[in-house]
């Protein structure tokens, strides 16, 4: 089976992503024009991302004094992308769209994900002009989400400092009133920002003529101090190279340096900084157009105050985006490693008198060991796939069906979120280290691209939220917003997949556990919080996070394997066992792992919580 035909089976099949076709923003689209994009994206993937995909690993990014060096191959992907349209897929006609459903933009850039993640398809970039189409001022969405679009600049998003990686409350870069009062043009609201920024993806290169910086930064009070906690961080933009209201370059370079370039485990085609903001390097003319003051120019973006509620738009999008990419490294190990073990010889089979030396090998995909780490990792990535589709498929239904569908979409988003960043994150990596393990010592050698891959996608368990974080996020926040409403949206769909797949006989004993799965974590989910107190509720959140998300795999499993069994008799029946199989395995060797997880979160436990730094 491959990606194609699965991404295929999972949008028209089971999503039914061509009656979005009946909407009127997506009324120009059909299956065939869907198909036509899938079809341009996965051609560009083979031919211009996956031959690279070892060249830039091995010639990393390095600056020689006065720019950032990266090689040929990955200017020539990056074009190819721009020049795809995919950078504005989903955006109207008239900001250079397609208003394509995010659902199928998402399936196709799973195919650079799948063939280069390391080079990277724009997602920074698409994630930043999002964000100022919502929250940015008209001539901010002309001039800056219009030309990142169109490929011509690229965007970062600059959250992180040296001393305040995950928490925000730290951040201490300052942004002043320009000059003696609030000066405005038509840009917006312009500010001076110094600070340092650490860990920005695509910060520094020369692949787009200009480089958009979206950064959070406090603005002082009256007594010039920084207000403490999340409350006082504001959003800027702050452009790398300084343009008009026509958008055209002025050639006034900001004050935006790089400091130094991140040296990383993985993903080393793209380039990962530290950005000194007001230095002084490139100072921006007092006397010109952008005022007195010392600092890298910003242009507010929303309301003084609010910069962190913009962000998480970005954040939101960017944590669905970190899910795909681990999903597809999960299943590019996958597909290595299943060629591998078709085609590599060792061991015989075991009779019963014992094994004939004399005998042929047998391949090792004939060993039920193999199979079975075969398995885990096609349970795990394709399982994966259908959970990000499903929530690009939300995402769609959140946009464009209105009413309380569109309500209960976002609701339901909220809830998964968090699983569809951090499961793949884990399991799609677990993947990768069963992929080294099938080809055995050469797994461990540069001569297989099965250690790229796991070096590459370790990064997804950190970036865009950790663990902890997003377990604090869905038990601390997620399954308590709305009176536990979204949860109760969940559970009620899972209830109807439970339905619908009793009545196939096949998969009543698996709708069953996962009933039986949603009652352990409804009832973990109050003994967290029958204190009342965060500290006993939140010690175990991770436990909790990776019993919630196998219970959701659990749920997309038994829905996507009821969808095969019902389809057209036509469908081919390698495909629908494959299916059958991966919901087999996931239901026997997978969900009762839950029952652990929930035990420690259900007595509150606190082993974790009050071991003695000492004891260490």
């Amino acid at each position: 089976m491959t990606l194609r035909t699965t991404i295929d089976f999972l949008l028209h099949d089971w999503l039914n992503t061509a009656a979005l076709s009946e909407r009127e923003r997506f009324g120009d689209h059909s299956r065939e024009t869907f198909d036509a994009v899938l079809d341009t994206c996965e051609r560009i993937a083979r031919d211009k991302f996956a031959p690279f995909n070892r060249l830039v690993d091995t010639q990393e990014p390095h600056f020689d004094g006065e720019k950032v060096i990266l090689p040929q191959a990955t200017h020539d992907a990056q074009k190819a992308y721009a020049e795809s349209g995919m950078l504005s897929a989903a955006q109207d006609y008239e900001m250079g769209g397609m208003q394509l459903p995010y659902s199928v933009e998402a399936a196709a850039n799973a195919f650079f994900a799948c063939a280069s993640v390391s080079i990277g398809s724009g997602m920074l970039t698409t994630g930043n002009a999002n964000l100022l189409m919502t929250h940015g001022t008209a001539m901010q969405k002309e001039v800056f989400s219009k030309n990142e679009f169109s490929g011509r600049w690229s965007g970062t998003m600059c959250l992180s400092e040296p001393q305040a990686g995950s928490s925000l409350s730290d951040v201490v870069t300052r942004a002043v009133p320009d000059g003696d009062g609030f000066e405005t043009d038509a840009l917006g609201a312009r500010y001076r920002l110094k600070g340092n920024k650490m860990w920005i993806s695509s910060g520094e290169h020369e692949m787009t003529e200009n480089i958009i910086h979206l950064v959070l930064a406090k603005i002082p009070d009256a007594d010039g101090k920084l207000v403490a906690g999340t409350r006082g961080i504001s959003l800027f933009i702050v452009p790398k190279k300084m343009v008009n209201a026509q958008g055209e370059l002025t050639g006034v370079r900001n004050d935006v340096a790089l400091a130094g370039l991140n040296h990383k485990l993985g993903w080393r085609g793209t380039t990962n900084t530290l950005l000194n903001f007001g230095e002084g390097k490139f100072p921006v003319g007092e006397d010109g157009p952008y005022g007195k003051g010392a600092g890298a120019v910003g242009y507010l973006v929303g309301q003084p105050g609010k910069g962190l509620q913009c962000m998480f738009h970005m954040m939101n999008e960017a944590r669905i985006g970190v899910g795909i990419a681990a999903t597809m490294l999960g299943l590019a190990g996958y597909y290595a490693s299943l060629d591998y073990a078709k085609n590599r010889p060792q061991g015989r089979p075991m009779g019963a008198g014992g094994k004939d030396a004399s005998q042929p090998q047998t391949r090792i995909i004939e060993h039920a060991d193999v199979k079975r780490m075969l398995l885990a990792q096609k349970s795990y990535g394709e399982g994966a796939l259908a959970l990000e589709l499903y929530c690009a498929r939300l995402v769609d239904e959140h946009h464009t069906a209105g009413g309380h569908v569109a309500d209960e979409a976002r609701l339901l988003l909220e809830v998964l979120t968090p699983i569809a960043k951090s499961w793949p994150s884990e399991w799609c990596l677990e993947a990768n280290s069963l992929a080294i393990q099938v080809h055995g010592g050469y797994g461990y050698t540069r001569d297989f691209p099965v250690e790229q891959y796991w070096r590459d996608n370790r990064l997804n368990m950190i970036h865009e939220g950790t663990h902890g974080i997003q377990g604090m996020d869905l038990l601390g926040r997620k399954v308590l917003m709305e009176e536990g409403r979204g949860m109760q949206l969940l559970a009620a769909r899972m209830t109807a997949t439970i339905k619908r797949a009793s009545a196939v006989p096949a998969l009543a004993a698996h709708a069953k556990a996962l009933g039986k799965a949603l009652q352990d974590v409804g009832t973990a989910t109050q003994a967290a919080w029958a204190t009342g107190n965060p500290t006993d509720a939140l010690a175990n959140a991770v436990p909790y996070l990776q019993a919630f998300g196998h219970t959701v795999l659990a749920w997309i499993w038994l829905d996507v394997c009821t969808a095969a069994l019902q389809a057209d008799p036509a469908q081919a029946e390698l495909e629908t066992q494959g299916r059958m199989g991966c919901t087999q395995f996931f239901f026997l060797y997978e969900l009762p792992k839950i029952g652990a997880w929930l035990g420690v979160v259900q007595s509150r436990d606190l082993t974790c919580a009050s071991f003695p730094e000492g004891a260490f």
